[in-house]
């Protein structure tokens, strides 16, 4: 039973619960009111008919020591017993009229005798047989002679009945306006909770899974006060982070999808070209020995084209896995003498390009991975050579700013468009998508991303600032608590 009834009041709404529950206070807080009040009253009641009791004896007494009579001294429905004490025995006198005695009188000789030996007033509350409760009072008229009155007390306990029939309807009535009132002010007041229950229900049937959802509710109103109120801020600010949650997952979608749809391609190309080749080899296509001399050398190209490829998604993977595997190698290094050995290697490679190489007279040191900081220069200088006409100035600038050091590489070709500049480190994308990838133009579309991710990896950043006759890549690299960063946030690419 006790089970059921748990079972029943956890399945109960909270607004019921909480008005059940202020019921059950407020029941108990009648109950001690009316307790108190109840034993106030009776207190009070019997002291005025203590106070009735020895105000009548005393006229009586005085009837009785001056007349030896109670005549016109009685009350309606009182008991007198008068008493002669000879020796501490107390002899009940003969009444004036039989109906001043109850049919036994124990209880008043009991009463008398104690009296006797007290030599005070005494008072009792006895129930006499046959006609109720009353309260006795024994006092002494004159010496040896006692008398003792009965009040009747039920008007008192009529009374005190009628007082508690009154506290117990009053306070049923009470009580059941309190819960019904009660319960209908607290429901409203936890409505505001009940529309965020229901707003968080709306979202759990919301589809998660769609590529740019975001969710269509939010708690809304200014009932409930400020504790309802802050709730429902934090509620709300718990939304649009799901929503940021879901448009960065929803992005991410779309740039796996992308890379693995880009990759494909770009693995594709070679393999095919492999494929082909080994099919020439199969059936004898290509016998004679300089026919396969240049077609051996093709093979490799592409294997060699493939291999480049596989090792930069190899080190994005590491790289974006840095947490777990660091792919740097620190150690103190020149970054002058970086930046002037990727320009000796550029001039060889790229003579087609006048490069321009300011470093300044000192060394610059800084904790770096060389042979990563050496692939982004690489990178870089490649990108403005393949991506600008032959005879384009470039420029490499050493310079220390702002407790980093910096690296700015030129071009004055045509520059990147607006709505590139923000992609052109997303990985495999190209501003000129219709562009063939031939082997001495176009790569793969990892040059930037890999640049960087591994300056991120040196808790460095680039810069980019492009217009049409100048474009500027500035790599940021810091002078002091150099190592791979705690947390790795965001590029944040200037244009």
């Amino acid at each position: 039973m006790i089970a059921r009834l748990r079972r029943a009041y956890r399945g109960m709404r909270l607004g019921t619960r909480l008005a059940l529950g202020l019921g059950a206070l407020a029941l108990v807080v009648f109950a001690v009111v009316g307790t108190a009040l109840t034993t106030y009253m009776r207190d009070y009641l019997s002291a005025q008919l203590d106070t009735q009791l020895a105000q009548a004896q005393i006229a009586q007494s005085k009837s009785i020591a001056d007349y030896g009579t109670l005549t016109g001294k009685k009350y309606y429905s009182w008991f007198y017993a008068v008493y002669d004490v000879s020796n501490g025995t107390p002899e009940l006198r003969r009444p004036e009229d039989p109906a001043d005695l109850p049919k036994d009188v124990d209880d008043f000789t009991a009463l008398a005798s104690a009296q006797t030996t007290a030599h005070t007033e005494l008072l009792r509350t006895e129930h006499l047989r046959g006609a109720g409760t009353y309260r006795l009072r024994a006092c002494e008229v004159e010496p040896g002679v006692v008398l003792v009155s009965a009040a009747p007390m039920e008007d008192l306990e009529d009374t005190v009945g009628q007082l508690i029939t009154i506290q117990v309807v009053t306070f049923a009535l009470a009580l059941l306006a309190l819960v019904v009132f009660g319960r209908h002010m607290l429901r409203r007041g936890l409505k505001p909770l009940s529309d965020m229950a229901s707003t968080a229900h709306g979202i759990a049937s919301h589809d998660l899974t769609e590529s740019a959802a975001r969710l269509p509710l939010r708690a809304d109103g200014r009932d409930g006060g400020p504790e309802v109120d802050e709730l429902r801020t934090a509620f709300n600010t718990m939304l649009e982070h799901i929503d940021d949650s879901l448009a960065v997952r929803a992005q991410a979608e779309q740039r796996l999808r992308r890379f693995v749809a880009d990759a494909s391609h770009e693995l594709r190309t070679p393999l095919m070209s492999v494929r082909g080749y080994a099919d020439l080899f199969q059936y004898a296509a290509a016998n004679a020995p300089e026919e396969r001399d240049r077609h051996l050398a093709r093979l490799r190209a592409e294997a060699a084209r493939m291999g480049i490829l596989l090792d930069d998604l190899l080190l994005l993977a590491r790289l974006d896995a840095a947490e777990v595997e660091a792919p740097l190698r620190l150690e103190d290094a020149d970054l002058t003498e970086l930046v002037r050995q990727a320009a000796d290697a550029f001039r060889a490679g790229r003579p087609d390009h006048p490069l321009t190489v300011t470093t300044g007279p000192q060394a610059l040191t800084v904790r770096l991975d060389p042979q990563r900081v050496r692939q982004v220069l690489d990178n870089l200088l490649a990108n403005a050579a393949v991506h600008t006409p032959p005879g384009t100035p470039v420029s490499v600038d050493v310079a220390v700013a702002s407790h980093a050091a910096l690296v700015r590489i030129a071009d004055a070709g045509p520059g990147i468009p607006p709505e590139d500049q923000e992609r052109v480190f997303d990985r495999f994308y190209r501003v000129d998508k219709a562009r063939s990838r031939s082997r001495d133009r176009g790569g793969s579309g990892l040059g930037l991303a890999v640049a960087q991710s591994l300056v991120r990896a040196h808790g460095g950043r680039i810069e980019l600032n492009s217009e049409p006759g100048a474009t500027v890549f500035t790599v940021r690299l810091p002078l002091s608590g150099a190592g791979v960063p705690a947390a790795r946030g965001p590029e944040t690419t200037s244009v």
